[in-house]
């Protein structure tokens, strides 16, 4: 009888299906900033300098510049609690678990997660503007960079989705959230779209915010949750593990 009601548990967990979407909260807390300060400056430049398709035309080398910063300062920083737990959630999940991250650091990668994507690239990743292509990139990026596909110089980019572009693999994200059983929204401010929008769109999916404070669009879900992403997403994925939390 008791292997039945295991048994029976595993169909019902196997059953159901998780998306968990991030923001810059979740790594706030390992030392990334966040996206943009009061003042609406991204680290001391105005968005459109380094975050739009016209300022790495304008000005390029600034741009590099910028994104070499920010590429060197990942290894000088750990995934945290918050991370480690996403990625234990999907490694012992029996159904589906699926995480959409707004961030472009590789944080969750380091932790363990594997069934994600970057809807708004990677830094450790740049684009040929020439041939398109993606590929990894770990050292400073220049205007003197060749391609290593079609090794034309001058064409490499940083593989981010800037401001006017248009985020990745979107059609996946939307499919999965409108189907999923639950969704979680983690360290997201609700200014920015399309992800702002994700809890819309789960419309058949259990809808919980974990943020610092309620976003700009807490109203959208069904539950509140208000900490530390380290503190607070530890004890949810141990909730819906051991079948506390009801999906």
């Amino acid at each position: 009888m008791e292997t039945e009601r295991i048994a029976a548990g595993s169909v019902i967990m196997a059953s159901k299906s998780i998306v968990i979407s991030t923001g810059a909260g979740i790594s706030a807390e390992s030392g990334i900033k966040t996206f943009r300060d009061q003042n609406g400056l991204w680290e001391n430049h105005k968005i459109e300098e380094v975050a739009t398709p016209q300022g790495f035309y304008n000005n390029p080398v600034l741009v590099h510049q910028f994104y070499n910063l920010r590429r060197s300062h990942l290894n000088k920083v750990q995934p945290n609690a918050a991370h480690f737990a996403l990625a234990e959630l999907e490694k012992k999940w029996e159904g589906d678990c699926f995480l959409v991250t707004q961030n472009v650091d590789d944080l969750h990668r380091r932790a363990g997660s594997e069934k994600m994507v970057s809807i708004h690239g990677e830094l450790k990743k740049a684009r040929c503007v020439l041939c398109k292509t993606s590929f990894s990139w770990v050292d400073d990026m220049s205007t003197d960079s060749k391609c290593p596909h079609c090794l034309q110089l001058k064409c490499v980019r940083p593989d981010i989705v800037w401001f006017g572009e248009l985020p990745y693999f979107m059609d996946e994200v939307y499919e999965r959230i409108s189907k999923c059983d639950l969704f979680v929204a983690i360290g997201t401010s609700g200014n920015v779209y399309p992800a702002a929008s994700f809890s819309e769109h789960a419309t058949a999916a259990q809808r919980i915010e974990v943020n610092l404070s309620p976003s700009i669009v807490a109203s959208s879900f069904d539950e509140v949750i208000v900490g530390p992403a380290t503190e607070k997403i530890p004890q949810l994925v141990a909730s819906i593990l051991n079948g506390q939390f009801k999906i």
